[in-house]
């Protein structure tokens, strides 16, 4: 029962927020000359979109496949202080959990975050998993609809679809007026954006997301130590 509510729940606005980011990413292959089976392979098994496209970039690029692969790994590498933070929500079966860590993305997440402290715990691996496998598939059928339709979109339509999931996710964190913390880390990476045009391009977001994020954590701090 839990598992199909979780699907459902999926099925809603996530849902179109999932849809409209790889649906960019699926046109974005098919300008690359890339096959339908090359964008579902790194939509599916990548599942990150910051990694995706670093993989998508460096298609040709000289140096072969070893600094494509560690370019998307270092682009992905947020997951895995996502993963520490989720898992002691995930049940009290410590192994079973494991079924959850290759579906964790950010919309799943930041849901996942918001939901599993009200479930009682022998829920929340099956309303994640129910969650994640859902929008997992959604990232799939859509990376494939957006390969189809790609002769139709103009660049500014794709761009704007690429930046659906990222404000929905921004959106879900600012929202949750129980955790304090991810509002701050919003609200500082929105502050620090501009930063973005004025980096080098290859430290841009990078150099963006370090000083926004090293300000909410101070501001969190300081927080900590008023009286």
């Amino acid at each position: 029962m839990i598992f199909r509510s979780a699907c459902r729940e999926a099925l809603g606005a996530p849902a179109l927020a999932m849809a409209a980011t790889f649906m960019a990413f699926g046109a974005a292959v098919q300008a690359a000359g890339l096959g339908m089976g090359w964008g579902l392979a790194a939509g599916q098994l990548v599942y990150g979109m910051p990694g995706q496209m670093v993989l998508l970039a460096a298609v040709g690029a000289p140096g072969g496949a070893l600094p494509a692969v560690l370019g998307a790994v270092a682009a992905n590498a947020r997951f895995l202080p996502m993963a520490v933070a989720l898992g002691p929500w995930l049940g009290p079966h410590v192994r079973l959990r494991f079924l959850a860590m290759p579906f964790i993305a950010v919309t799943p997440w930041a849901m996942a975050m918001r939901r599993l402290p009200d479930l009682p715990p022998a829920d929340r691996l099956a309303w994640f998993l129910g969650f994640a496998l859902t929008s997992w598939t959604v990232a799939g059928l859509s990376t494939w609809l957006g390969h189809l339709v790609a002769p139709v979109l103009d660049g500014w339509i794709l761009a704007a679809l690429l930046f659906v999931n990222p404000l929905y996710f921004g959106t879900i964190l600012a929202g949750d007026t129980r955790f304090a913390p991810a509002r701050r880390a919003v609200l500082c990476g929105a502050v620090a954006t501009p930063l973005v045009l004025l980096l080098p391009a290859s430290w841009a977001l990078l150099g963006a997301g370090l000083v926004g994020g090293t300000v909410a954590f101070l501001w969190g701090q300081a927080k900590e130590r008023r009286p």
